[in-house]
This record gives structure tokens, C-alpha cells and sequence, in this order.
């Protein structure tokens, strides 16, 4: 329970730029802003399902750049949610917003009402990658805005993307480690894709900005899922929801409601082909894995198994204690 969220949805809300990529409307589901009397019903609903397990949660204003929306809208849902916090009933309040709409005074009336956790909206951290796609920020003002966030004891999520306009996969890592470097709590990676509606469309359209695939996506997203593991850095969301506004408004682009499961087999194939060819192993082996992990190591439809079988082992996935996420040992059977 220590990341559940209580959702409440901001779609484009206090935002002064529309990106390349942008239509909250179907990223969220919804169009409509919240109340006041949304964000109690939305918390006592949560209270009757969650029980006991709601004072670990959290109430999540997502959508919008909450921190930039008019004040005196931002002070009423945050006085809306605040008795739930004072009285224990949950845990906290997380929101996302930009980078350039944080500093002392947000974060001091923040605060004020319990807000626990803030998440940046980074996407990536090259200026001319944020400039192609009109995110209308620096990567220096996601610095800024991290180290105030930190400093004023809030928990710190970052979000990032793969696949932008302009970008590649070394510009992705690039920004991986830029945001490792601010010592985030939490990171979300969004692969980016088309939707209806938006600047990305039109460059799709024109022939001017080719989506990364599905492949591609898994292959980026395995190393970042693996990079962020050894740095400590906890990823609580790969890809975007399997929404059904995104369903209708997709047109091209790493869309898949399962793309963490993948991105996590993906890990697992590439670290036993490096076993395997390292210690030339042929034939039946046997593939350890931690207890909870052998559905990923097997991959989807046992496509890993198959890819091992077509280097000439043939694998057996069997669950060992001790054996820690994202790690393997390969036994050669005789």
C-alpha cells in the first residue's frame, strides 16, 4: 500500500502549454474538474473499499500541473482533503505538476494542508528534445524544482518519457541518469504515443516523427526498469493506463496494457542470452529465478522459452529463495 493512490483527475488544468504529445482528456478519461464535494465523496468512497489499508494511502491530483492552477481553486481541494489527513484517515496528498510552477511559496501553502508527495513532470532532460516538443521548461528547472521539493521534506516522483520527438535511446538514458542524479523517491516512464488531436499527430501524419514500436519500447524501457533497480530508484509506473479513451483516440505508438510485463521479461531473456553465451552452455538447462518472478522469466506466450530453445537450450524456469529481482543462475543439465 505504501504508493496507492486515491486519484482525483485535473485534466490540462493550470497548464500554460499544450506538449506535442498532449490530450489530457484521453490520458485521464475525464473532462471535467473536480470539486470540492468530489474530493470528499471520491476519499469516503476510497475509505469504504480500503478499509484500514486507506491510512497508508494517498489522494492523487493528477492530470494537470495542480501547483498552477488558480489558488484559489488549489486551496479548495486542498481544504477538502485535509480532515481526512488531520484525522489520520490517510496518509497524505500527491501531486504532479510542472517544474516551473514550483517554488517556496507553493511548497510552504502545500504543506500547510499535508501534501506528502510532489511528481515533476520531466519528460527528459534535453533542452532541445523539451523545445521540439513545446514542454515550454528547461532541464535546469527541473533541478531547481527538485532540490526545492527535496529540501522542503516532500517525497519526489519524476516522470520521463521514451520515444519523444527528436529523441532516441541514448537521449532516454541520458535522462535516466540525469534524474538519478537528483535522487528522486519514485520515477514513472512513459513511452510516448499518438493520440488524436495532437501536434505528434500532425508530424505523424506528415511523415516527420516516426513512433518508436512496440520492440523497441520493451527494449528501452528494460534498461531504464533495470538502471533505476540498481540505483534503489522504485519505478511505480510503466506505460500509460489501459484506459479506453486511449483505446479510441490511439493511432500509432508504445501502447500495451501489459508493456511493464514485457519491459521485465525483456530484462530477464537478455540476462540469461548473456549467461548462456558467456558460459557456453547447449542443450538442457536449468533457469533459477526469485519464487515470484518465474512468469517473467518464462515471458508471454513462454516467448522466452522458445527464444532459448532457438540457441539450442532448452530451459526449465524453476523458483529458488534468495535469489534477488532481475538476477538469474543458469545450471547446464547432464
Amino acid at each position: 500500500m505504501r504508493h496507492a493512490n486515491i486519484a482525483l483527475f485535473i485534466p490540462h488544468a493550470g497548464c500554460p502549454h499544450t506538449c506535442s504529445f498532449c490530450n489530457q482528456k484521453t490520458i485521464s478519461g475525464h473532462s471535467c474538474q473536480p470539486s470540492p464535494d468530489d474530493v470528499k465523496q471520491t476519499v469516503e468512497k476510497a475509505l469504504s473499499y480500503l478499509g484500514y489499508r486507506a491510512k497508508d494511502a494517498e489522494l492523487a491530483f493528477f492530470g494537470g500541473s495542480f501547483t498552477a492552477i488558480e489558488r484559489g481553486y488549489m486551496i479548495s481541494l486542498l481544504e477538502a482533503a485535509h480532515p481526512y489527513i488531520k484525522n489520520g484517515d490517510i496518509g497524505g496528498i500527491r501531486c504532479s505538476t510542472r517544474p516551473d510552477c514550483i517554488d517556496a511559496e507553493v511548497l510552504d501553502v502545500l504543506k500547510r494542508y499535508g501534501a506528502t508527495s510532489i511528481e515533476l513532470g520531466a519528460q527528459s532532460m534535453s533542452d532541445r528534445v523539451l523545445q521540439m516538443n513545446e514542454r515550454g521548461h528547461t532541464a535546469e528547472d527541473v533541478r531547481r524544482a527538485a532540490a526545492l521539493i527535496r529540501g522542503s521534506g516532500f517525497e519526489l516522483g519524476l516522470q520521463m518519457m521514451t520515444g519523444l520527438y527528436g529523441d532516441d535511446d541514448d537521449g532516454a538514458m541520458y535522462t535516466a541518469r540525469e534524474l538519478a542524479a537528483l535522487s528522486p523517491d519514485t520515477v514513472r516512464i512513459y513511452p510516448t504515443v499518438v493520440l488524436g488531436g495532437t501536434k505528434l499527430a500532425k508530424l505523424y501524419n506528415e511523415g516527420k516523427y516516426q513512433p518508436q514500436p512496440i520492440d523497441g519500447a520493451v527494449g528501452i524501457c528494460a534498461a531504464l526498469l533495470r538502471f533505476f533497480y540498481e540505483k534503489g530508484i522504485d519505478v511505480i509506473k510503466l506505460g500509460l493506463h489501459a484506459e479506453e479513451g486511449v483505446g479510441r483516440d490511439f493511432i500509432a505508438g508504445a501502447y500495451h496494457p501489459a508493456l511493464r510485463e514485457l519491459a521485465e521479461s525483456r530484462i530477464y531473456l537478455d540476462e540469461a542470452v548473456r549467461q548462456i553465451n558467456e558460459k557456453g552452455y547447449k542443450g538442457k538447462i536449468t533457469v533459477l529465478c526469485g519464487e515470484k518472478e518465474i512468469s517473467k522469466v518464462t515471458g508471454q506466450h513462454r516467448c522466452n522459452i522458445e527464444h532459448l530453445r532457438s540457441i539450442s537450450c532448452a530451459a526449465t524456469v524453476k523458483p529458488c529463495a534468495g535469489i534477488e529481482k532481475y538476477s538469474l543462475v543458469i545450471e547446464q543439465d547432464f
